[in-house]
């Protein structure tokens, strides 16, 4: 049966081209591999399956992923750049932890691109892209009523994620899947969520995605504010809960 790599590597082939002293097959093929390499790694740790501070090993990477080790540590040099690993003198390369006082100047940021989103989707909005976004705040009410954080976390960043792609300014999408992808480091264990987090969560979402559909490009940007807001100031009163003792993850359904 196929793995979640293979369907992956099947899926994807980047055309870049360099020197002509290189044999272009084997430069994209190298490239390729390297990107699918970063992609199931920045999978995992995005999910959650690696934590903050967890070593990563080349030699069992590429086991793993029945690849050479030369992908591997091209990847791993590719994640440092992207601010999810830091590469550390004789000890190895290891998920990079985020402080809240970072993940603070991430969320002030990200507010700023979602706001911009907004405008330009307002603007642009159509059947189809109003469609995607239902679809994923179904999923979300779905997972709300089987009281599923996990599959509401899952669905939020996908909602969030197709709201900035349909905005069609890709420079704006990349910047924000990198800061997205450095706030999913900041996480903490066995925090308390407030009972009605997702609840409001979904309110929130639902006003946003009215906005766009009424194309009020003014409106859907301060909700979006609000909203950015709100999932920080919820991620600095669970962080208060859990006490200064409490292990590095936090819950994507309060944002």
């Amino acid at each position: 049966m196929p793995t979640h790599f293979d369907v992956a590597k099947s899926g994807k082939m980047t055309e870049y081209m360099q020197n002509a002293s290189v044999d272009p097959i084997e430069v994209v093929r190298r490239h390729s591999l390297t990107t699918l390499v970063r992609d199931e790694i920045e999978r995992h740790i995005v999910e959650g399956a690696l934590a903050p501070g967890d070593k990563l090993n080349e030699a069992d990477w590429a086991a793993r992923l029945q690849v050479s080790r030369g992908p591997v540590r091209e990847a791993f040099r590719a994640l440092e750049q992207a601010g999810l690993v830091r590469t550390e003198k004789n000890r190895g390369v290891f998920v990079r932890t985020v402080s809240l006082a970072e993940a603070d100047e991430i969320y002030a940021v990200r507010a700023v691109l979602e706001e911009a989103a907004c405008r330009l989707l307002a603007a642009r909005i159509d059947a189809g892209k109003l469609a995607v976004l239902r679809d994923w705040l179904d999923a979300m009410r779905a997972a709300l009523d089987a009281r599923d954080h996990d599959g509401y976390a899952r669905a939020n960043v996908a909602f969030h994620d197709a709201l900035v792609a349909a905005s069609g300014n890709l420079k704006l999408y990349e910047t924000y899947r990198r800061l997205v992808s450095e706030l999913s480091l900041f996480r903490r264990a066995a925090l308390v969520v407030q009972a009605d987090a997702m609840e409001r969560s979904l309110a929130e979402h639902r006003a946003i995605l009215t906005a766009l559909a009424s194309r009020d490009a003014d409106l859907a940007a301060a909700l979006m504010h609000a909203h950015v807001s709100g999932g920080q100031q919820r991620a600095h009163a669970a962080c208060e809960a859990a006490g200064p003792l409490a292990a590095v993850q936090m819950s994507a359904a309060t944002d």
